[in-house]
């Protein structure tokens, strides 16, 4: 009886040190959170107070003029759409299909170890050696030229890595127990991924392929040697044409336009920094409802 007495101010003691160490483990990564959100929400203030007020119908929807110190940025907005839309094209077939391959008919091995190690230093190496990549392969030896065609296929490149990686990583969350039903009941592999693997992995898909699109949309030194034109009045017309973009078309306006309206370009930053976190939001809408439709 005195023995059961003596533990409880031992037990109490015990859980007071665990409750005093839980909430200072709450309190450092709480402040990790703080630290890592305030810097991007004070870029958000500071360029919507320097570029808020160039932003109107007009600076949307008109192609730069007089040097490119006046009108808007209509040219370089459809040139990044067009980038990113053609980059998609090609990247999404060819990284959820590597995808499948890889975790759904490769059979485990070295060979298949490294592949995976060789993704994920891909997906490591700076943009600007992919696009010096894309310069020597698009441009000079398959002839390509500086244009839309050439600019997309090197970032799509460059998002390959992420692409077959986050497909990947979404098959794998697909239960095994899924897989054996399926075949159990005589469908055939390839029928099991296509109905029963691709649909349930797809909300971790679209996520990954979304936010690969924001990154594609927000390089400037893959389309510096392979797409970028300094200026355009009117967007490209076929995939062999250059094309502007608003990575680039930001960088000229800073270094490159005397007297340049700082509204203008602190204006175009505000745009493109909105259309990557439009993307990535979009990325995060739809992958929640994705899996509030799933059913296990």
């Amino acid at each position: 009886m005195s023995a059961g007495l003596a533990s409880r101010p031992l037990a109490s003691r015990h859980l007071a040190h665990e409750r005093r160490v839980e909430r200072l483990w709450v309190f450092l990564l709480t402040l990790s959170m703080v630290v890592i959100v305030a810097p991007v929400v004070l870029v958000v203030f500071y360029l919507l107070w320097k570029g808020g007020s160039a932003i109107t119908w007009t600076f949307l929807t008109q192609p730069p003029i007089h040097g490119m110190r006046e009108g808007g940025i209509f040219t370089p907005l459809v040139g990044t759409l067009y980038l990113a839309a053609l980059t998609m094209i090609i990247s999404v077939p060819l990284g959820v299909l590597a995808a499948i391959y890889l975790h759904e008919f490769a059979k485990p091995g070295p060979m298949v170890r490294l592949v995976r190690l060789a993704l994920t230093n891909l997906a490591g190496v700076p943009s600007v050696v992919y696009g010096l990549f894309g310069l020597a392969v698009f441009v000079i030896i398959l002839r390509f030229d500086t244009s839309l065609l050439a600019g997309a296929c090197t970032l799509a490149l460059l998002v390959l890595p992420l692409v077959i990686t986050a497909s990947e990583e979404a098959l794998r969350q697909v239960p095994h127990e899924f897989r054996s039903a399926s075949l159990a009941l005589g469908a055939t592999r390839w029928q099991t991924v296509r109905r029963i693997v691709l649909p349930n992995a797809l909300p971790g898909i679209l996520t990954g392929v979304v936010l690969s699109l924001s990154r594609a949309a927000g390089e400037t030194a893959p389309i510096l040697f392979t797409a970028a034109a300094y200026y355009l009045p009117y967007p490209p017309r076929t995939v062999f044409s250059p094309v502007m973009a608003l990575p680039y078309h930001l960088y000229v306006l800073a270094t490159q336009v005397p007297g340049a309206p700082p509204s203008v370009t602190w204006g175009t930053a505000l745009v493109l920094l909105g259309l990557v976190l439009l993307l990535n939001a979009t990325a995060l809408i739809l992958r929640q409802r994705l899996l509030v439709r799933r059913r296990w």
